[in-house]
């Protein structure tokens, strides 16, 4: 069932950004781009926003932030829900890869009717996230805090490093 929950267009905006890589980025084009971010239901429920200051730039990594990934699961409330963009560079054993992964966040000590508002409206989010090819729903911290599972979902078996940490 569809909440009738919105995408707000700087949601979209974002999302394009993130999706889009220019060939030759300058330095601070490439401080600026994103690496993760958290959006949220607005407080009114009616509309998905950027959830503020939830977010890892490139320009952050080795500065401010020393592991990615590590850095992304601690920005996830333990007790709320959230959806996430998530732009993973991974190694297979051919290949280096980046491959951006919507994340459903859903903790199972989230309230009920939080949980039920986010997952009638992930379709919406979706729908306007054109072009990714992972998807991940996540219920608690556990399967968040072993890069593994990140790495199955990228690759069934074939991935060999994640964030530039062995698996």
């Amino acid at each position: 069932m569809a909440s009738g929950v919105k995408v707000t267009d700087e949601v979209i905006a974002v999302f394009n950004e993130m999706k889009v890589r220019k060939a030759q980025p300058n330095e601070e084009e490439k401080k600026r781009r994103k690496k993760a971010i958290l959006f949220c239901l607005s407080k009114d429920l009616k509309n998905i926003v950027l959830d503020e200051g939830k977010e890892i730039l490139q320009g952050d990594l080795g500065t401010t932030v020393q592991d990615p990934y590590q850095h992304f699961v601690s920005m996830l409330p333990p007790k709320d829900c959230r959806y996430a963009l998530y732009d993973a560079t991974y190694e297979t054993k051919e290949t280096k890869k980046e491959d951006l992964v919507f994340i459903f966040w859903a903790p199972d000590n989230a309230p009920l009717k939080s949980k039920m508002i986010y997952a009638s409206s992930k379709d919406a989010i979706k729908r306007k996230f054109e072009g990714i090819k992972h998807e991940w729903q996540v219920n608690g911290l556990e399967d968040l805090k072993d890069r593994h599972f990140l790495a199955e979902k990228l690759g069934a078996g074939s991935v060999v490093s994640l964030e530039g940490c062995p698996l």
